[in-house]
């Protein structure tokens, strides 16, 4: 006779059709249902079961012996007469409903309840959903309606059998695929409990000294010592303390379920062996923190315990958890209440497919990564504190080609109030990172990575007295990057960058914002500062829109081979150049932007080109002392429109406030540059400023923060502006007395 074991057989998996285990909130879209549908000829599915329409409008699935197996309700909810067979019930409620059925209704039940049983004097054979069937001298089944006649069942059609509920609730609950799990440590293993069907119930899980207990079992929870097994979807309460070597919840449902919520009601679970969290296997596990709830999670330090598992593929899989929080699928963290991960081994909170943030007040420290999803990481929402000693923060690494193809192994951050401390990269991603506006939210996210920006700083000494606008003094001599050997990055991505929202505040030891393709910003309000560049983009970098970049402390501000400036407000602050354009590749030599140069820095001859264009936007630019240059490109500049602002303080070699190794052309934009040596392209003046005045036309004009004799102007003859009333201001940064006045 079939047994629980049936929720094995993938056939039952492939098509969906038992819907057994408890509701939760996923969804299945109505088309998916008719894709699963559609096929199907017999309605109990696989070979060998012949299909026979119940009293109350049911399949009862009879195997080739004509004992019946199991049964479909018509909400797509199953059952097994095992529990009540050769019983005589007579109260209309089985026994079967508690191992597996939907509890029927009452116009279900209580007619032919009534009257099944008064019948005959007969035993009944099974119970289902309150009718008793009976076996004829031929074997085939019989039950007695309301006026107790006598009838026998008829075989069920294909529409009537295989309602599936529509309700999305219910519709992706399905069986297991065949599989059994074990666990072992060293040599020693134990299997575990396979897939399992919920008849409804929301198990309450409590841990205490002694281990767990468990309350409205649905038959889909198993409790050993203080290790859950959970087999079937559906919501599971945890609350309670436990420290043990055996305190782990583990999930090994179907596939085809609709996916296993673990709300967490004050639950406090210390594994010193392994994860207290453990998916194995599901369509998707929710942890789920409560409202007014505080909830704790470690790890061991080591792991010695491996498990052997049957996958969705009906693949035998050896495992060990690398995470406090560790999941093969989908994964996502929801919920109004605190939840705090301490990963002593490796990483925080980990799955090899996707994981989503998308509320709640979660603090994770990690010996490795702090977040890290496989296939994706995407965050919506929460507060999220993540520290690590010896990784990344957040990180999603996909590296198979087809995948990267696909989109996987990117970053997507639309909400949430994230602070990462990593010992390496911020957010790092093998494919892209977005950030953008939510529906409803703005992100704000504040990065310092490899303990932040440490050997780049103002000097006391500079020329020509302090800097305005609060600096103090003048930088020190430029060229030097002081980055560090090991990848401390912001944020980093091997595809792409798009930025179009949230608030960014990024301290890093190496690159602030750091892209092996495309940078773009166009939204959002970012502040860098690093020990290397502030922004760089192997491929191009593209600044537009609403984007607004502010670059206090940097080796180079902004870099790239291709660089394009349409719109947005930038200012950046560094020890050498300004912007770079460079890095592409050149057949000749020369210029003076390659690196390669003394010291780490830039050198003659690199052998990369660059181009830059620049048609709109607000920007501002200062490098310090030293050979450093403000707008600088190892190929063309063509700016056609946008206000630049350059303070270059070069006080050795050869560039100044622009420099191209190209062809330069300044047209229809507002550009004013103040320095203390020439500039090599751009319309020079011999015009002496200080700090005390406004300097530009009647269309420009800006207070310097150092003093010298050297302009170049876009715009005419620069002078002193006496009054700046009437003309537009836009300042640069969060400081108000850097800014520029405009006509």
């Amino acid at each position: 006779m079939l047994t629980r074991k049936c929720l094995g057989i993938t056939s039952l998996v492939s098509f969906g059709l038992i819907a057994g285990c408890s509701s939760d909130s996923s969804t299945t879209p109505k088309d998916d249902l008719a894709d699963i549908t559609e096929n199907i000829t017999n309605p109990c599915v696989y070979d060998g079961y012949t299909a026979m329409q119940g009293a109350n409008g049911e399949t009862m699935c009879l195997d080739a012996e004509g004992t019946l197996a199991f049964w479909i309700n018509d909400d797509g909810s199953y059952g097994f007469p095992e529990a009540s067979q050769g019983s005589d019930s007579t109260d209309g409620t089985s026994s079967n409903e508690e191992e597996g059925s939907s509890t029927p209704n009452e116009s279900e039940t209580s007619t032919p309840a009534e009257t099944s049983t008064t019948c005959t004097t007969e035993k009944a054979l099974y119970t289902v959903n309150g009718i008793s069937y009976y076996k004829n001298d031929d074997g085939s089944l019989y039950y007695f309606d309301a006026d107790c006649n006598k009838a026998s069942l008829t075989a069920a059609t294909p529409a009537s059998s295989s309602s599936i509920s529509e309700d999305s609730e219910t519709a992706a609950s399905s069986a297991s695929q065949t599989g059994s799990s074990s666990e072992s440590a060293t040599a020693n293993s134990s299997a575990a409990t396979a897939p399992s069907t919920s008849n409804g119930n929301v198990p309450s899980i409590t841990y205490a000294t002694s281990g767990a207990t468990v309350e409205n079992n649905n038959s889909c929870v198993t409790v050993t010592g203080g290790e859950v097994v959970i087999t079937c979807a559906g919501d599971y309460d945890f609350s309670g303390s436990y420290s043990g070597a055996d305190a782990q919840i583990r999930v090994y449902s179907p596939k085809s379920d609709s996916g296993v919520y673990l709300n967490l009601r004050g639950l406090t679970l210390t594994n010193t062996a392994d994860a207290p969290i453990y998916s194995q296997m599901s369509s998707k596990t929710f942890v789920v923190p409560k409202n007014g709830t505080t909830n704790t999670l470690s790890d061991g330090s080591t792991r010695t315990k491996s498990y052997t598992y049957v996958n969705s593929n009906n693949e035998t899989k050896v495992d060990t958890t690398g995470a406090c929080i560790y999941a093969k699928d989908d994964l996502t963290i929801k919920g109004e209440g605190t939840l705090i991960v301490k990963g002593n081994y490796n990483n925080g909170i980990h799955t090899s497919n996707d994981l989503r943030v998308k509320n709640g007040i979660v603090t994770v420290t990690a010996k490795n990564n702090g977040l890290k999803g496989k296939e994706s990481v995407s965050i919506s929402g929460g507060t999220l504190n993540i520290t690590t000693s010896n990784g990344d923060g957040i990180k999603s690494d996909a590296d198979d080609a087809t995948d990267l193809a696909a989109g996987k192994g990117s970053i997507e951050i639309t909400g949430g109030e994230i602070t990462i401390n990593s010992k390496y990269d911020g957010i790092t991603a093998n494919n892209a990172i977005v950030v953008a506006e939510g529906e409803s939210t703005t992100p704000t996210i504040k990065v310092t990575s490899g303990g932040g920006q440490t050997c780049l700083s103002q000097s006391s000494s500079g020329n020509g007295g302090g800097m305005g606008g609060g600096f103090g003094g003048g930088f020190g001599m430029g060229g030097s990057s002081c980055s560090p050997d090991s990848s401390m990055k912001g944020f980093k991505a091997d595809s792409s960058i798009a930025i179009s929202g949230g608030v960014i505040e990024i301290n890093s030891r190496d690159d602030g914002i750091h892209s092996d393709g495309n940078i773009t910003l166009s939204g959002g309000k970012m502040t860098i500062k690093s020990d290397d560049d502030g922004v760089h983009a192997e491929k191009a970098l593209y600044v537009k829109d609403n984007a607004n970049v502010s670059v206090t402390m940097a080796y180079e501000g902004m870099e790239s081979p291709d660089m394009n400036f349409e719109g947005g407000i930038t200012s950046v602050i560094t020890t050498d150049d300004g912007w770079n354009a460079a890095g592409g590749t050149s057949t000749t030599t020369g210029g003076n932007t390659g690196r390669g140069g003394p010291g780490g820095g830039w050198g003659m001859g690199g052998g990369s080109t660059g181009k830059l264009t620049v048609t709109g936007g607000y920007h501002y630019i200062y490098v310090g002392t030293g050979d450093t240059d403000g707008v600088d490109s190892n190929g063309d500049i063509n700016i056609s429109g946008g206000v630049i602002i350059v303070e270059c303080r070069m006080n050795g070699g050869m560039g100044g406030m622009v420099d191209s190794d190209g062809s330069t052309s300044i047209k229809n934009a507002k550009l004013l540059g103040f320095g203390t040596n020439n500039s090599e392209e751009g319309t020079q003046y011999s015009v002496n400023f200080t700090t005390e005045n406004y300097y530009g036309t009647s269309e420009i004009a800006f207070k310097p923060s150092f003093s010298g004799s050297k302009m170049v102007s876009s715009v005419g003859q620069p002078g002193v502006v006496n009054s700046v009333s009437g003309m537009n201001k836009t300042c640069f940064g969060d400081d108000e007395s850097r800014c520029v006045y405009t006509k």
